[in-house]
């Protein structure tokens, strides 16, 4: 699995397939460990990102980290964190049809490798690069949809969103991520090996 792993990131960061092969920094395949539980899909690379080549290191990241840590998870021990595409989009705006179809390839091997059974859409650009639906993230946070490879696939709010939205009371966004998180947790302490 690691063998297989390091072959397609190699391949990602010698990758041309679009423009943002000219004006990344370095290419962010993946941060966690590869496991075949849990696998979080993020949107795509920012600044911090860029820099270091791991995905969700900036202030999201580390909201990200204690989310999981708040129900007993880490990125080190049971989470692996990928993205919808590997480069930066200037300005950190969201991917282009082109772009994600150009990185897609990246993205479905690292499923079909890990064939993880719980996958977390973090936001709505990986939700709709899994879930054709005319509904944003708000709606479909929370419910659990079939995903490939059997998983079943849970759309989270970005940690980035909740950082701009910091009210905790009842049915605020950090309110529902905290139930979602605790949803995520219960399936997956259901889950053998």
């Amino acid at each position: 699995m690691f063998e297989e792993l390091e072959k397609v990131r190699q391949e990602c960061e010698n990758c041309q397939k679009c423009p943002l092969g000219q004006t990344r920094t370095k290419s962010v395949f993946s941060s966690g460990i590869p496991n075949s539980k849990l696998m979080l899909i993020g949107e795509a690379p920012g600044y911090n990102e860029d820099m270091t080549g791991e995905s969700f290191v900036g202030r999201a990241g580390q909201l990200l980290d204690k989310i999981f840590e708040s129900v007993g998870l880490s990125r080190k021990t049971n989470v692996y964190i990928c993205n919808t595409i590997k480069c930066r989009p200037p300005n950190n705006r969201d991917p282009l049809p082109e772009e994600k179809q150009a990185c897609r390839a990246y993205l479905d091997k690292q499923l079909e490798i890990l064939k993880p059974r719980i996958i977390l859409l973090c936001g709505k650009v990986a939700l709709t690069s899994f879930i054709d639906t005319p509904l944003g993230i708000t709606k479909l946070r929370g419910q659990w949809f079939d995903g490939p490879y059997g998983a079943k696939m849970m759309p989270i709010f970005h940690p980035a969103y909740l950082l701009r939205n910091q009210s905790k009371e009842k049915g605020s966004p950090k309110w529902l991520m905290w139930q979602d998180i605790q949803e995520v947790k219960r399936l997956y302490d259901s889950l053998d090996g």
